[in-house]
């Protein structure tokens, strides 16, 4: 593998602080996120910001067939000039319609996700499951722990929840700032996401269900009681816990995915009774 280094050298420039560049270094790194990934012959793959290309020569040795999409209009000359066989996209993934730019479905995404733009493009993935089948996508190590962490974890918010009904999801490799060059001030973390085929709401509506979610989640130190009677008004707040039997001072980070469910649920039955 190439060090990012010398291909810097080969553009005649440096990583770019404006679009959070940060390259990866480490040949054990990239060995194990294809194999995390289970990539192989003729699997459908797409890549978020392949950058020099160090990640991505290593999809498509293991047989990808490999779509990628740069912002970078510099990083985008050199890919499609070193690797010709990529059907790259130049554009802002966090703009971009997958659905559309995505033939058909059993897709998987493998990337280096931009750490300013990430969480929204996963958020984005993980409603269509229609066209992604799985990501396995490096974030910041907090990021990463928010989307995988269960009831009862402190860092559990709307984004665990959100994750937790679409997805199983697990933090598969951890990563240090030296994997990368020039090294970022954080450490990274490497997270699988197998989807769900559909959410797994129990048939509330998948609005009002992430709209309960992101009431909850407004300030996760405050009880549950408090968050819901923000957007929903006190005696409707009262009324939805009673019926469900969730104790009213428990924190939003406490609750099962069931018992979120059970909210939702509820709220919607007195909506319309």
């Amino acid at each position: 593998m190439t060090h990012p280094s010398a291909l810097l050298k080969q553009l005649e420039q440096g990583a770019k602080k404006r679009f959070g560049q940060h390259f990866l270094c480490s040949t054990r790194v990239v060995q194990q996120i294809v194999a995390a990934s289970g990539v192989g012959t003729d699997s459908r793959v797409l890549e978020i910001g392949p950058g020099l290309g160090v990640l991505t020569e290593a999809l498509l040795a293991a047989g990808a067939q490999l779509t990628a999409v740069e912002l970078d209009r510099d990083m985008a000359g050199f890919i499609r000039s070193r690797l010709p066989e990529v059907q790259l996209v130049e554009a802002d993934a966090a703009q971009i319609d997958f659905s559309t730019l995505l033939d058909g479905g059993g897709w998987r995404c493998v990337s280096n996700l931009p750490y300013n733009a990430g969480t929204r493009m996963i958020t984005r993935m993980l409603s269509t499951p229609q066209t992604f089948e799985r990501l396995v996508v490096m974030v910041q190590r907090e990021v990463a722990e928010r989307l995988v962490a269960p009831a009862g974890d402190r860092k559990r918010g709307s984004l665990s929840v959100f994750t937790e009904a679409r997805a199983a999801a697990r933090i598969c490799i951890r990563v240090p700032p030296g994997a990368f060059h020039p090294p970022p001030k954080v450490h990274s973390a490497v997270v699988d996401m197998v989807l769900h085929q559909s959410p797994k709401i129990q048939g509330v509506d998948v609005a009002v269900f992430d709209k309960t979610v992101r009431s909850l989640f407004v300030q996760p130190r405050k009880t549950t009681r408090n968050n819901l009677s923000a957007s929903l008004g006190r005696e409707l707040a009262d009324g939805v816990l009673a019926t469900v039997g969730i104790e009213p001072r428990r924190r939003p980070a406490t609750l099962e995915l069931g018992e979120i469910l059970a909210l939702t649920g509820a709220i919607e039955d007195a909506r319309e009774g």
